[in-house]
């Protein structure tokens, strides 16, 4: 159960620290389904005493949205333009929806070539040394077992061989560059 409750500062007469600082933020409060009306008033004040300080925290700082959850209970607290920028995403989202069938008929599907990709993370060099000339070519041909660059990883350079044969088309990862496991590194034509 989910429902917006804002600051109120005319609640116990006391004007909450979020509300006197002209803070505008929207909370949250989900509480399980068990859970009734907080019958002890010292509690809802804790409580509210609570949200006040959160609030005021949130308002004070860079963040848009602050979430907390204790027990069973969870609460969310927004500032305006998060819930705004949350609208705008989802109106964005539909129009790219609607614009994609016509960008889809429009576009030819990309062809999907095989690649030998990194088979860990690391620095990829795509020659044996600076300034060497390197394994591999755009337009060259590459056997299975050929070594085709180095991924450093710890300290350690590790011989990169090529799993596929044919001529490639594409050097996708450029020297020097982090590559995650399993990017594709160079994009073959079988032969």
């Amino acid at each position: 159960m989910t429902e917006p409750i804002l600051p109120d500062p005319a609640r116990d007469g006391e004007a909450s620290e979020a509300a006197a600082a002209g803070a505008d933020v929207e909370i949250e409060i989900e509480a399980p389904e068990s859970a009734g009306e907080l019958s002890e008033p010292v509690a809802e004040a804790e409580l509210l005493a609570l949200i006040d300080r959160l609030a005021g925290l949130l308002d004070r700082s860079d963040l848009t949205e602050l979430e907390v959850e204790a027990g069973g209970t969870g609460l969310v607290l927004r500032k305006p333009m998060a819930i705004a920028a949350t609208a705008a995403a989802g109106t964005a989202t539909a129009a790219a929806e609607a614009l994609a069938p016509v960008a889809a008929a429009q576009a030819p599907p990309p062809v999907a070539r095989p690649a030998i990709t990194a088979p860990l993370t690391g620095i990829f060099y795509a020659s044996p040394a600076p300034g060497s000339a390197p394994y591999v070519q755009v337009g060259g041909e590459v056997a299975v077992g050929q070594v085709i660059g180095l991924i450093e990883a710890m300290k350690l350079f590790n011989e990169i061989k090529s799993d596929l044969a044919g001529r490639v088309v594409k050097v996708v990862a450029e020297s020097g560059a982090l590559v995650k496991a399993r990017q594709p590194l160079i994009e073959v034509e079988p032969l």
